[in-house]
């Protein structure tokens, strides 16, 4: 995404251009191929709607499982994998194809694995730690003041628990979506009829495109984030094509970043309780916090107030509360969680950086 796609892209989309087409005579673009599209070609549709379709494609979790259990699933979804390869291969559409086609469905489970779960997760912490309205104490309390803490936005407790709950909401309804996001958005990269403007967005050069299609999925996606909540907080501005997200190569890799805030965030969390069966970190750990549970309460309540403040950006139009600047809150948030009390813990736990290595 950041270095190879990135530039493929960017080389197909000068290859759209009227001059560069004549001079090759030929286009460099083609229509991405499909699960659906190719089965959809050789009247295979049914593969889709096979009950042993969910077994071949599942994912296989090693979390509290023991090893007979794992070889068994494994076993099961081999099995499944090789009934419908056979079952549904036909003439044009070999066995290889059709375990290619089960292959990229499980793909998009992994996918969802790794950067939809989290945001379930952390939902899942923020409604089990807190109380939507009324904190129990100042330090399950979620207040913001702006100017407080680096703080741009001003939220009682019940506004900025519905604030995060939202957010997180969104980042998981967008993830939920993105292999259907990204489409769109090579849709809209390569459209010759949407050229692209180089410019200084104040981050250097960028080519600056409107993305129609990707924008109109981000909206129905928002609406139906805001319909699920009842209720929305801040601005619902999302930003597409102009100097905060130039393109919708920008925008697909700002959201494809979030598993990086949250996994190691959620990893530091589930690896408290193992932290505490060693008897001197468990006495430093309530020296410090008064117990496992105090120590998750405060790097979730830093969190869910530091990271959701609208800081990140020198005005209120680039950061705030809108769509873009949530996500811009939350990385300004991983750079300075080397100044927390806490960060000793994350870094007993194995973390090394929010770059994606774990």
């Amino acid at each position: 995404m950041r270095s190879t796609y990135g530039k493929l892209i960017y080389l197909l989309q000068d290859s759209q251009t009227p001059e560069v087409k004549d001079l090759l005579s030929f286009s460099c673009v083609k229509p991405i191929h499909t699960v659906y599209a190719v089965l959809e070609e050789h009247e295979a549709l049914d593969l889709l709607r096979d009950d042993l379709i969910s077994v071949a494609t599942k994912e296989i979790y090693s979390e509290d499982r023991s090893r007979r259990e794992i070889q068994r699933d494994i076993k099961s979804k081999e099995r499944a994998i090789e009934t419908l390869s056979s079952k549904y291969s036909r003439s044009g559409l070999s066995q290889e194809q059709v375990r290619q086609c089960i292959y990229s469905i499980g793909d998009n489970h992994a996918f969802l694995r790794t950067n939809r779960d989290p945001c379930d997760r952390m939902i899942a912490y923020l409604k089990q730690y807190f109380h939507p309205t009324n904190p129990k104490d100042p330090k399950s309390s979620l207040a913001i003041k702006i100017g407080k803490g680096g703080a741009r936005l001003t939220h009682d407790h019940q506004k900025q628990y519905a604030y995060v709950l939202q957010s997180l909401t969104l980042w998981r309804e967008i993830l939920h979506d993105m292999f259907h996001l990204w489409t769109l958005a090579e849709q809209d990269l390569l459209n010759e009829n949407v050229p692209y403007r180089l410019r200084d967005t104040g981050q250097g050069l960028n080519r600056v495109q409107a993305a129609p299609k990707t924008s109109r999925m981000m909206h129905a996606i928002l609406n139906r984030a805001q319909r699920s909540i009842g209720s929305w907080v801040g601005s619902s501005v999302i930003h597409m094509g102009d100097h905060n997200v130039p393109n919708a190569l920008m925008f697909i890799d700002k959201y494809s970043q979030v598993y990086r805030i949250l996994l190691p965030i959620c990893n530091t969390l589930s690896q408290i309780p193992h932290l505490v069966e060693n008897p001197a970190l468990r006495s430093y750990i309530d020296d410090e916090w008064g117990s496992a549970e105090g120590l998750s309460r405060e790097i979730l309540a830093d969190f869910f107030r530091h990271g959701f403040d609208g800081s990140g950006a020198g005005n209120y139009f680039d950061a705030g509360s809108c769509i873009d600047g949530r996500l811009t809150s939350a990385w300004n948030w991983c750079s300075t969680l080397e100044k927390k009390r806490f960060f000793p813990i994350f870094l007993l736990t194995g973390f090394v950086g929010f770059d994606g290595d774990w």
